[in-house]
């Protein structure tokens, strides 16, 4: 299976560096997916859920407030200003899930975005 580099930053440092298979992401204009060997693009992030598909049907979600992407054929660099990561590998998934909707709610977008958003982020506690 092919994969390619992401990396997920925020100013306060790296939320997740690694190699994915697939990766999901709220541009402005909506959801798009980017898988390797995409083409290279530049978009605005809007809030929402990266959602990563690590490989071996593992996967990974991150709750961000807003952001750019920039998408080459290998790598996909987001920089986002305020990011969550919603793992439970540290038992602390239910503290992650409140920061995260923390992070939603003040983020300076559409409140249908952000609900959408929120959502997301709730469909993960369903999940684990």
């Amino acid at each position: 299976m092919k994969t390619m580099k992401l990396e997920i930053v925020t100013p306060h440092g790296l939320i997740y560096e690694g190699d994915v298979a697939q990766v999901t992401l709220p541009g402005k204009e909506g959801e798009f997916g980017v898988l390797p060997e995409h083409a290279s693009l530049v978009s605005l992030l809007d809030a929402g859920v990266i959602a990563v598909e690590i490989g071996n049907k593992k996967e990974m979600n991150v709750a961000i407030n807003g952001g750019y992407v920039k998408v080459d054929e290998n790598k996909v660099s987001c920089i986002v200003d305020g990011a969550v990561a919603l793992s439970d590998e540290d038992g602390e998934l239910s503290q992650r899930i409140e920061e995260a909707k923390e992070l939603l709610k003040k983020a300076e977008t559409s409140s249908t975005a952000i609900a959408t958003a929120v959502g997301k982020v709730e469909s993960v506690v369903k999940l684990h």
